[in-house]
């Protein structure tokens, strides 16, 4: 059983919210076999630029309020300030989301922590801009500590200065790691805020769903093209239905013995090959350090800009060669290049 929530990125009039709403649960009918679906819907919503639509704010609360009479789905806001949780929390919204710019100041999750010392609800924490594990493990920690119990993450991805093919970079090691630190802890994918883009939501929610995500946060608007945010990431009910079904939903455990056994032969040829990793690195960590004595004496600056610009050339053209992603070696020779300088110094 996979949790998708979602809803369009902003509640912008009653009938938007209730259109939506109605839709999602006419295309989730056939799906409650291997989906829990609740509704989200930003009230406030924090804009990068003055100017643009910035949310209805508590005018929306009352739209909620009639998605879960008429529905019976449960709803989910994004808050950021105590006043906007004391306003959810009166409301009797069943659900609250923490977003990235709010993961990312500390002193504002703190003032949400305190508002709510005493109170029972569901609680979700996006990671923050910035690929900052312990930043955001920080925001849950203050957040259990004010005795919330039930509290997942989301990953949405990470802000990047050159845009690429994804809105936000996904780096997904980053809530692989929190996955091995924070084992009993949900996690959810946010493909919409990582892609900017409907036409990668099935590739990034599917690659979540094989690292082993609980489900999806997703934005879903009646009439995504019209919608007064975000409008390219958001999808249309129908469309969604299609993309779910379309989802391989693996098991994490091998259950064909023959398969397993496979599985294990070709790991141990892994651990193997890493252990080759590693001596070769030991080996060559050693020519660094004779590198570094030779420089010493010969009073030579440790970086050389053209030696190493020829090795990235090698390593680039190593890579095409080998069927290897040139970016994917490059990165690994700049850490290579940047431990090397350390032990030079």
């Amino acid at each position: 059983m996979i949790q998708i929530i979602c809803g369009p990125c902003s509640a912008e009039s009653e009938e938007q919210v209730l259109a939506t709403a109605s839709a999602l649960v006419d295309i989730f009918a056939d799906r409650k076999e291997y989906c829990h679906i609740a509704y989200r819907a930003g009230l406030w919503k924090p804009r990068t630029r003055p100017g643009t639509f910035e949310g209805v704010g508590e005018a929306g609360i009352p739209w909620l309020q009639r998605v879960r009479r008429e529905t019976g789905l449960k709803v989910i806001v994004e808050v950021a300030t105590p006043a906007h949780l004391e306003a959810v929390l009166k409301a009797g919204i069943d659900m609250i989301w923490v977003g990235a710019r709010t993961t990312a100041n500390p002193f504002a999750v703190q003032e949400l922590a305190d508002a709510l010392q005493g109170v029972d609800i569901s609680v979700f924490v996006k990671n923050p801009l910035n690929p900052d594990l312990d930043l955001w493990l920080g925001a849950v920690e203050r957040i259990e500590m004010a005795g919330i119990r039930d509290i997942s993450v989301i990953h949405r991805g990470f802000s990047f200065y050159e845009k690429g093919r994804y809105r936000n970079e996904p780096k997904w090691q980053v809530p692989i790691d929190l996955m091995r630190r924070r084992p009993d802890m949900r996690i959810l994918c946010d493909p919409s805020h990582i892609t900017g883009n409907r036409e990668y939501l099935l590739e990034v929610s599917q690659m979540a769903m094989d690292l082993g995500f609980d489900g999806l946060f997703i934005e879903s608007h009646i009439a995504p093209d019209s919608a007064l945010s975000d409008p390219e990431q958001q999808i249309e009910p129908h469309s969604l239905g299609r993309m779910l079904d379309a989802i391989r939903i693996r098991s994490s455990i091998p259950e064909d013995e023959e398969l397993s056994r496979r599985l294990q032969e070709l790991r141990s040829r892994i651990d193997s090959l890493d252990e080759d990793i590693l001596e070769i690195l030991e080996l060559r960590m050693g020519v660094v350090d004779q590198i570094g004595t030779q420089k010493r004496r010969g009073n030579i600056t440790i970086l050389q800009q053209q030696r190493w610009e020829e090795i990235l050339e090698k390593t680039r053209s190593g890579a095409l060669s080998r069927g290897l992603d040139p970016g994917f070696v490059e990165e690994l020779f700049k850490l290579i290049h940047v431990a090397s300088i350390k032990r030079q110094v």
